[in-house]
């Protein structure tokens, strides 16, 4: 009989093959006169892994030619000889290497001549061989093959990050496999792979009810792909997981790569979300692959139309208010506002006993690091109303590149969305949600912690003039408190919370008056009230503000000045003209000159409700005489400022606090003093007699002498806060200003005339740079007080004071001797020409007077602008 030719698609044993034509039909062809071991799923014969193999690796996906010698007609079944490529036979050389033995009854009933001849060809080969000790003619040879895996989660955790040889025995679908896992030489497990990170479309199938149902479209093609590239090849898998029907999930690498990357490169499956976990970074590979058979048409992706424009992209806009850890209010520089939900994550579940606890702690976290700040949003999206919802829109929304919602996911306060496989309305930062997602879990942050957060009550002292009045006793002594507007009544009153003392107030601006809004709808507001409202609303809802507490109303109210971003608000409003001065009020705030003067200046620019000012009617009123400042002439900017003057000063700067403050020593007699002071003090704690303990436990605003951790020396003190059941204090130490927390032990009563503060008062003064609006970010000012320290510390500088504010803080120009003599040189300089502090965007009075310095300064941030230094790196924050 003639030769034939066909493909060997795959062997079963090493004595029977399967092989095709060029049309795809399948023949069965066992080689003729011999037998080999099987491989069964009750256990393997000996050797019949390594026969299969030895054949495998010859044949597999060869074009071959065979012969038929003969079959047996009641089974049908052919044998005959197969010629390899290299001009070798089979079953010739299987049987030479040992590896099938010629069967006993082999031509018994031949009388063919040749065929005799053949079979006695084969019979000496296997002689040879068994002499030899080949293959089946060898001891051992039997391999443990087990097809159930019975701890799937142990195994995956055995080999996390090994690759592992294995050969697919079968392909199911284009994403699932029957493998032969060959976990050592004498062990394997026949087991299914699910191929990780990719969904494929089911294949026809028949259920057991017998009902046949038909192939998902492009499911036959998937499956065909796999099988083509992938049947009874040798592979490489790695283990990463397992799925909820305890089949592994894997990684099949082909000897080109991923089998899933090129499945989704032609458009034969789509990304599975539920592995992005597992896969980690690598699942931006198979997003990208899809995406590019998306972009083709390819496959499954043939009918899908062009990804829709889902809005605006990478746009600025200011965060006016936080609703929830989700939802967010913006606004775009043309004051067009609209609500937003961040995409793909929920906020802890309010109906959720674990969950709800976190609620406040996930808008706070939110609020904290987005509330009037410039971001950039991408509209990922819009989810159509249901359940009760109004439709949003869903977009991304990144601060300092930072996508807020991998925060909040990140930080534990957030849960991630489950989309299903069609919904496109998600983050693009989809995979690295998951991702942070289980990296909380794992960790047990935020809302996946065992242990729920202590709860945060808020006591309102204005409910009664008596609760106000006693707090207010409290914050009178505290200068510029900490506090969030929690809400805005009108331009001139907010509700306010001051986290520190746990307290609630309605808050009221000294020293103007604010036309009323209108209360409720359809009610009419006083002239230009609604546009106070609306000005203080934006500038200030949800803000952090500083407080300073003067005085009670009637009733609970707290009347003060409240600091936005280091201005004095009550300006702010009078200079856009929506408010006027309240005289008496603001005489007795102090702040007299101040107020009077942006009012004249809203006055003279129209602005507000004096857009038809006439000041003609108002000639009596022209001047308005201002305190005076002891050392910089009058403090106001209605005043007459005198010139700029010199007023250099010898000084050591002995502290910097975290916000930028300095506290300074002028050198001289009060240094020299101090010098001898402490001298006499070391000696005094030397001597053992004087080793006295406080008499009792301290009390805030006791000056104390406290033990130094870094130097174990003993210094001055005042104590700030007590902590009684840990038995600590914080101390600042009067003469350099910088504090910390000690023990009790640390601490010694200051009762001796000789070290008392009338012999020498503190020698700590506050002061700070003049002509700097320091950074609000936290990293930036982090950088801004590092400089600052670098270039000041155990330096003797030169200051300039440039002016002495009322509460006696000095504002100075430090200037290095040993770099510059004159102020434009100053530390102050370099610290703008870092880019570590801007030039102050509204000056006072005292700093108009420095035109030249104030020229060469503003030079100097050009630079560092157009250079990215410091807090330019991202481009100009002046920008709005």
């Amino acid at each position: 009989m003639a030769l034939l030719q066909a493909r060997v698609k795959s062997i079963l044993s090493g004595d029977t093959l399967i092989i095709t034509n060029q049309k795809g039909a399948e023949r069965t062809l066992s080689l003729a006169y011999i037998s080999a071991p099987r491989l069964k799923r009750e256990g393997d014969e000996s050797f019949a892994f390594q026969s299969r193999e030895f054949i495998r690796e010859l044949v597999l996906g060869k074009v071959v030619q065979f012969q038929i010698l003969y079959a047996i007609p009641t089974t049908k079944r052919e044998y005959g000889r197969v010629r390899l490529p290299d001009g070798k036979d089979l079953p010739d050389l299987i049987v030479q290497e040992g590896w099938a033995k010629v069967r006993e009854d082999a031509g018994k009933k031949e009388d063919d001549t040749d065929a005799l001849e053949y079979l006695d060809k084969l019979r000496s080969l296997e002689s040879d061989a068994k002499s030899q000790g080949k293959g089946l003619w060898a001891k051992g040879g039997q391999i443990e093959n087990s097809s159930e895996v019975s701890d799937p989660n142990a195994l995956v955790e055995q080999y996390k990050g090994k690759k592992i040889e294995a050969i697919i025995e079968r392909v199911l679908t284009g994403d699932r496999l029957i493998a032969r896992v060959l976990l050592t030489p004498s062990k394997h497990v026949q087991t299914m792979l699910v191929l990780a990170g990719v969904r494929a479309p089911a294949t026809k199938r028949t259920t057991p009810e017998g009902k046949e149902v038909p192939a998902e479209p492009y499911g036959s093609e998937a499956h065909a792909f796999v099988e083509e590239r992938l049947h009874q090849r040798k592979v490489k898998v790695e283990l990463l997981g397992v799925t909820p029907q305890n089949q592994l999930i894997a990684n099949v690498l082909h000897p080109k790569g991923n089998i899933a990357t090129f499945l989704l490169d032609a458009g034969l499956a789509r990304s599975n979300d539920q592995h992005v976990t597992l896969l980690g970074n690598q699942m931006a590979q198979f997003r990208n692959a899809e995406n590019a058979a998306k972009t083709a048409r390819k496959g499954v992706f043939t009918g899908a139309t062009a990804s829709k424009n889902a809005g605006i992209q990478d746009a600025d806009f200011t965060v006016i208010r936080v609703q929830n850890a989700e939802t967010i209010f913006i606004r775009t520089r043309a004051g067009e506002e609209r609500k937003v939900t961040l995409s793909s994550i929920r906020q802890p579940k309010p109906s959720d006993p674990k969950q709800a606890p976190f609620g406040a702690d996930s808008k706070e976290f939110v609020r904290k690091r987005l509330i009037g700040k410039h971001v950039k949003v991408s509209i990922d999206g819009k989810k159509p109303a249901s359940e009760g919802f109004e439709e949003r829109e869903v977009a991304t929304i990144s601060v300092g590149g930072k996508n807020i919602a991998l925060s909040l996911v990140e930080a534990g306060y957030a849960s991630v969305i489950r989309h299903r496989r069609d919904d496109d309305d998600r983050s693009p930062e989809y995979d690295a949600l998951l991702l942070a997602e289980e990296s909380a879990q794992k960790d047990g942050k935020g809302m996946w912690s065992e242990k729920a957060p202590a709860a945060k009550q808020y006591q309102d002292y204005s409910e009664s003039l008596q609760k106000a009045k006693m707090e207010a006793s409290v914050l009178q002594r505290q200068k510029k408190v900490p506090a969030i507007v929690d809400f805005v009544r009108s331009g001139s009153r907010f509700v306010v919370l001051v986290p520190r003392e746990n307290a609630k107030l309605t808050f009221v601006l000294s020293g103007i008056r604010t036309p009323k809004p209108a209360r409720q709808s359809g009610e009419a507001a006083e002239p230009f009230g609604q546009e106070a409202y609306d000005f203080a609303n934006r500038r200030c809802m949800q803000r952090d503000v500083e407080i300073d507490v003067e005085d009670t109303d009637k009733v609970g109210g707290f009347i003060g000045t409240l600091y936005v971003g280091r201005e004095n608000f009550a300006r702010a409003l009078l200079e856009e003209g929506l408010a006027e001065v309240h005289a008496y009020s603001a005489e007795k705030s102090g702040q007299a000159n101040e107020l009077f003067a942006a009012e004249k200046k809203a006055k003279e620019g129209r602005k507000g409700m004096w857009h038809d000012w006439d000041p003609s009617k108002e000639a009596e009123q022209d001047e308005v005489e201002a305190p005076t400042n002891g050392n910089a002439g009058t403090n106001g900017d209605a005043a007459e400022v005198a010139p700029r003057k010199k007023d250099f000063r010898d000084v050591l700067v002995t502290h910097v606090d975290e916000t930028g403050k300095l506290k300074i020593q002028q050198i001289g007699a009060g240094t020299t003093a101090l010098s001898e002071l402490s001298n006499a003090f070391k000696a005094f704690h030397l001597n053992k007699s004087n080793d006295t303990p406080l008499p009792g436990p301290p009390k805030v605003g006791d000056i104390v002498a406290g033990k130094f951790t870094l130097d174990d020396q003993w210094y001055r003190a005042r104590v700030r806060r007590v902590d009684r059941d840990g038995k600590k204090v914080d101390l600042t130490y009067l003469d350099y200003g910088n504090s910390e927390t000690v023990p009790w032990t640390r601490l010694r009563p200051l009762t001796q005339p000789q070290f008392s503060l009338q012999k020498l008062k503190p020698q700590a003064t506050d002061a700070v740079l003049s002509f700097l609006q320091l950074p609000t970010s936290e990293q930036y000012l982090r950088d801004t007080i590092d400089f600052i320290m670098e270039q000041t510390e155990g330096r003797e500088l030169v200051a300039n004071v440039d002016f002495v504010a009322p509460e006696g803080t000095l504002h100075v120009s430090l200037i290095d001797p040993k770099v510059s003599s004159q102020p434009e040189g100053s530390i102050n300089a370099e610290v703008i020409r870092e880019g570590l502090a801007m030039v102050p965007t509204k000056l006072k009075a005292w700093e108009r007077q420095a035109g030249d310095t104030l020229a060469k300064l503003k030079t100097l941030q050009e630079e560092a602008k157009k250079e990215r230094r410091g807090m330019w790196e991202y481009g100009d924050l002046t920008e709005d």
